[in-house]
């Protein structure tokens, strides 16, 4: 079975409205967390770790987005 390249699956109606969702629902928490936060690496290792690591992120992440919530 082959599988289809991006331009194929984009290629359609319901191909290109599944990819445009794309932008309003995860990718722009990433790109907040990269780009505003300045988050790219993690600095421990280790599952555990990570996963506390993380945590914080998200956790800074939902603080920041009520503090602006907030102001508006």
């Amino acid at each position: 079975m082959r599988t289809l390249t991006m331009a194929e699956k984009v290629s359609s109606k319901a191909g290109r409205e599944i990819y445009a969702a794309r932008k309003r629902t995860v990718e722009p928490v990433f790109g907040i967390i990269k780009e505003a936060m300045g988050f790219r690496r993690f600095r421990l290792r280790g599952l555990d770790k990570v996963a506390g690591e993380w945590s914080l992120v998200m956790l800074a992440y939902k603080v920041r987005r009520l503090w602006k919530m907030a102001a508006a």
